[in-house]
């Protein structure tokens, strides 16, 4: 097959002029397109007066060789490459104890299927409750202030992108298309077949949960165990080789090779494998808001005369800023027809994040904004980020009124210095509520001024978006992990072998996709060290 790029149509065109449009474009019959499929479709909004869809199409052709050879020089005109995935191994090896994945979020799960899939019968330790459970507890925190530290946003089956807009697009290098793996394997549980061509594809939450499930099931007949509730308190290391581990129960678990998919937020996780010596180090995260806006705004923005076009849904953005002290600020982690939830998993701490459900029909859209930090700024060794985290989330808990509402200020008072006294056309989101305040003791005072400066900047691109009645809920910390476990090209800790670090935990993700296809890479890696270590 061919891969075609780059087919332009507006935005309303009908069906049955793609192939025709095709044919015009390789210049030959219509009668010569055997097969045609969609491999990417995004629009493009730059021009606004003339919204069109961009094309990746795979095609078959009667003369297939002619129509390369004519258009040899045009980067639009390859073959379709193989994106079929290839398991690094023929057969499972005998092992004397199986592969454990610590963690069933993205990461985790596709470890863990991987292995499976491979035969390896991997054993699954979460701490938090399956998905439906922890579902619950979750909207304990949202509509009752009630907490329950190891099964919320962060802790739990699915991870931390359970609760999120299930955003499935990246932009980590993929050569060998893990990528389309996980794509498809979310299709196989029950994914919208269009994820698979969309420009910028997403789930939301309610769909996630089901398949979440159906993944676990496939685990579980494929030889997997996934056990809940079974958070891992030690590691055994004997001669630099991992041993083992320990549960909070009690229960030892004998383990030569190790996935740890912890999640960015398994602090405590962290502090044991600094105390066990595991070589770790501080990074660079993010800190700021969340903001909210109507989406019309943001649609009429970004599309001009075709918002509300049924076949765009709600728009999205994407911003940077440079600030004059040397801080970048930018959008994280948009939510278009989407909602602010709360994300702490600490008692008496405040965390925002945003989620979106499939259809992102919810009033407001919301984003954070968020400046740039390094270990500069958190000096004190390599769990020093999370000190500073948690400083950062026990503040806003205390200015959002010391019950897990958050602190939240309108753009326009946020601009001038002053506080809050009252909502005016952007009603938050956050559950279980929002307090008037004034955000400017919520974060450093230099992310403070890097955002002032760019909230305008913003506007500029995006009409709108320092409207007055803009709401800013505080506070974002939980961008990414503030720690790094290194790992060599064969995905183990560079100190501790059979230790294999992996995800947004360890700081080898950031996002649903790119997550999961690190749980590829590192399911590869153990396969490929149990088959050498049979080698004589």
């Amino acid at each position: 097959m061919l891969r075609i790029s780059e087919l332009r149509l507006p935005i309303d065109h009908p069906p049955e002029e793609l192939p025709a449009a095709l044919a015009a474009r390789l210049e030959i019959p219509a009668e010569d397109l055997l097969e045609v499929s969609v491999f990417k479709r995004s629009h493009d909004a730059r021009r606004k007066s003339t919204l069109m869809w961009s094309y990746i199409l795979d095609v078959r052709l009667k003369d297939e060789a002619a129509v390369l050879a004519r258009y040899t020089a045009d980067p639009h005109v390859k073959i379709t490459p193989d994106m079929r995935y290839q398991f690094v191994i023929d057969a499972p090896p005998k092992v004397e104890h199986r592969p454990v994945v610590v963690g069933f979020g993205p990461c985790g799960l596709f470890a863990a299927l991987i292995l499976a899939q491979m035969g390896l019968r991997p054993l699954v330790l979460e701490r938090g409750k399956k998905v439906r459970e922890r579902t619950r507890d979750t909207w304990g925190l949202w509509r009752k202030r009630v907490l329950d530290p190891e099964s919320n946003v962060q802790f739990g089956e699915g991870g931390a992108g359970t609760f999120s807009d299930g955003k499935l697009y990246s932009q980590i290098k993929d050569s060998k298309f893990y990528g389309r793996k996980v794509m498809t394997e979310f299709v196989a549980a029950g994914a919208p077949e269009e994820i698979l061509y969309v420009g910028r594809p997403h789930i939301g939450t309610f769909r996630l949960v089901t398949m979440v499930e159906n993944l676990r099931a496939s685990i579980e007949r494929l030889g997997g165990e996934i056990r809940f509730q079974q958070r891992v308190t030690d590691l055994q290391i004997e001669r630099g080789c991992v041993r083992g581990l320990t549960l909070a129960s009690g229960e030892q678990i004998r383990a030569d090779h190790i996935a740890l998919a912890l999640g960015h937020s398994a602090r405590d996780t962290f502090a044991m494998l600094h105390e066990r010596g595991v070589q770790m180090e501080a990074k660079p995260f993010s800190i700021g808001f969340r903001i909210e806006h109507p989406q019309s705004v943001i649609d009429k923005a970004r599309f001009g005369r075709f918002a509300g076009h049924p076949q765009l849904g709600a728009a999205d953005y994407k911003l940077v800023h440079h600030a004059a002290n040397g801080r970048s600020v930018y959008s994280f982690c948009m939510c278009p027809g989407g909602t602010v939830v709360a994300a702490t998993s600490e008692p008496e701490r405040v965390v925002t994040n945003g989620m979106s459900q499939y259809s992102r029909n919810e009033r407001n859209a919301n984003a954070g904004i968020v400046v740039g930090v390094t270990p500069q700024d958190y000096p004190g060794g390599p769990l020093a980020g999370i000190a500073f985290q948690r400083e950062l989330e026990s503040r806003a808990y205390v200015l959002g009124g010391s019950n897990y509402d958050a602190p939240g200020q309108r753009v326009e008072d946020f601009l001038a210095g002053r506080a809050s006294t009252r909502f005016g056309e952007v009603q938050p989101s956050y559950r279980p509520g929002v307090h008037l305040t004034d955000l400017a003791t919520a974060l450093p005072e230099y992310a403070i001024t890097a955002i002032r400066e760019a909230l305008p900047a913003f506007h500029r691109q995006i009409h709108g978006f320092s409207m007055p009645d803009a709401l800013l809920t505080g506070v974002e910390t939980r961008t990414s992990s503030p720690l790094r476990i290194p790992r060599g090209e064969d995905c183990q800790s560079l100190n501790v072998r059979g230790l294999y670090p992996a995800g947004e935990g360890a700081g080898y993700a950031g996002g649903i996709l790119s997550a999961a296809v690190d749980g590829i890479r590192v399911a590869e890696a153990i396969a490929l060290a149990l088959v050498r270590a049979q080698k004589p």
